[in-house]
């Protein structure tokens, strides 16, 4: 499905789009599988490690972003210069002088890349990061690592569970267990791959597990189960279907002999709760498509746009057309909301034409640089921060408390968690040349909860490969190659202030603002 030369939606494709709020009456309760707050207590909440008073506290709000394909810290943030690689320099992943800029006030990099390519592609690839450098620096942390898979889906998955730390559970299962509950959908996923499972602890509540959304633009035209479908009974006459629905269903003989069924049991819950989310008008707070008849007649079916639609068409007009925009376009509605705690997204593997370029996604994403290791990994970095930014900048605008003049932001942590580094050796002096998968790497935390401007470990300039540091301290550890997952992991969670009783996980305070 795409839109049409002038931006819209031709009318085949916009009544098939509105036609998923007619399945939600058959299906919107497995659709909504993360909404199943009814069935919690909390006690319940409280004995899996959330405690009770955290549902009386103003909820906190994690983004995950899969940097899918291995997103490189030392073509970023960690780059080595030439001259400080030294004899070196010809055959590691180092970058000239001129390329590797220094950042005012920080010991942070930003990379400038130019070329005429992309590999076999014939785009050109322009990009520099310095300005993002520039205007986050005081609320980034970069922390180096060293992981345990190469492989693309579990590597992922350990990046969210920091490799099993917590009993398996992922960062945003924890994150929706503290400050998601009591919201219809705790934790969205919107992301591929690794990124999008749900971790291995069976005694969390099923409120808390992911609900994945593949297509972030029209998802929220199914949150309803009786709008937006031309012709259909009055409410009141499908609330009567309904209730007649839940009596015969009791009464049947399959209802009687199952009636205590788990699976059945969460079943009637899931119902339950997806007629609660019809109560919250998510289908019109949530839906960034505009109401422009006859292209995209929302309002000939009953349905209308978001009331902060302009606003977030405006930071994000490629929406549509291009997913990572369009999964950020809702991450802020979840998040303004009140709809989520945890929200996860990030680009695919798959190509996606459009732009001012011609290219959203290369092939791969950053995995493209097994073909064109330093432009793959400059564009993507491009798309990954020039995203971020026009998020936080809706972030930042939307107020959270008029007492405390918090902003969205100041309670937001983005957590840029990549599937693992990329070899550092290249032909002597190539400029274009290929790179596998490494365990080395590091990761990119931006909010103002973590402690800004901060590198948590170092890079090695005669190799361009990372080591480690103290996680209690933030000191350094030259020569530390050893693996730090949980250490990641615990970071995350100790920046964003997160109750870790009867965890197990290491003393990450060096990461908290």
């Amino acid at each position: 499905m795409s839109l049409t030369s002038n931006g819209r939606l031709n009318r085949r494709e916009v009544l098939k789009a509105l036609s998923l709020a007619a399945a939600g009456s058959t299906s919107l309760s497995p659709f909504l599988f993360g909404c199943r707050q009814a069935q919690e207590t909390p006690e319940r909440i409280e004995a899996t490690g959330g405690r009770k008073s955290e549902l009386a506290t103003p909820p906190k709000f994690l983004i995950v972003i899969g940097a899918a394909g291995g997103a490189s810290i030392v073509d970023s943030f960690l780059a080595v210069r030439a001259t400080e690689a030294g004899a070196n320099a010809a055959k590691i992943n180092s970058f000239p002088d001129a390329s590797v800029q220094a950042v005012a006030g920080s010991t942070l990099r930003a990379v400038r890349y130019s070329a005429s390519k992309l590999g076999s592609i014939a785009i050109p690839v322009n990009t520099d990061q310095l300005a993002f450098v520039q205007k986050y620096k005081d609320d980034m942390l970069v922390a180096t690592s060293v992981g345990t898979s190469v492989n693309h889906t579990i590597a992922q998955k350990r990046s969210i569970t920091g490799n099993g730390a917590w009993k398996g559970r992922t960062l945003q299962e924890c994150v929706a267990m503290q400050w998601g509950q009591g919201m219809p959908l705790p934790n969205v996923n919107m992301a591929i791959g690794g990124y999008g499972e749900r971790g291995t602890d069976v005694t969390l509540p099923p409120s808390v597990y992911p609900e994945t959304v593949t297509n972030p633009s029209l998802w929220p035209l199914g949150l309803d189960g009786k709008r937006g479908i031309a012709g259909a009974p009055a409410a009141d006459v499908i609330a009567l279907a309904r209730a007649a629905r839940n009596e015969v269903d009791g009464q049947s003989v399959f209802g009687k002999t199952f009636a205590n069924a788990k699976a059945l049991v969460r079943f009637r819950a899931q119902r339950e709760a997806g007629q609660g989310l019809e109560t919250q008008d998510l289908i019109t707070r949530l839906n960034v498509l505009p109401d422009l008849p006859p292209q995209v007649p929302l309002s000939q079916y009953g349905l209308a746009s978001s009331p902060d639609g302009a606003k977030v068409r405006a930071v994000f007009p490629d929406f549509f057309n291009d997913p990572y925009q369009g999964q950020a376009a809702l991450a802020f509605l979840l998040l303004k909301y009140r709809v989520s705690a945890a929200v996860t997204m990030g680009p695919d593997f798959n190509v996606k034409l459009g732009g001012s370029a011609g290219l959203y996604n290369p092939p791969l994403a950053f995995d493209f640089s097994h073909n064109d290791h330093r432009g793959s990994q400059a564009f993507m970095w491009q798309r990954i921060l020039s995203t971020v930014d026009k998020l936080i900048t809706l972030l930042k605008s939307e107020p959270f408390d008029a007492g405390t003049g918090e902003s969205l932001w100041d309670r937001t942590l983005i957590y840029v968690a990549t599937d693992f580094g990329r070899t550092r050796n290249r032909p002597d002096n190539a400029i274009e040349f290929g790179s596998g998968h490494d365990l080395n790497n590091g990761f990119l935390l931006i909010s103002p909860m973590v402690k800004g401007n901060t590198i948590l470990g170092g890079v090695d300039v005669n190799s361009a490969l990372t080591f480690g540091f103290d996680a209690r301290t933030g000191a350094p550890q030259p020569g530390k190659q050893s693996s730090n997952e949980a250490d990641i992991f615990s970071g995350v969670l100790t920046a964003m202030g997160a109750d870790l009783s009867g965890s197990g996980l290491p003393d990450a305070s060096a990461f908290k603002a």
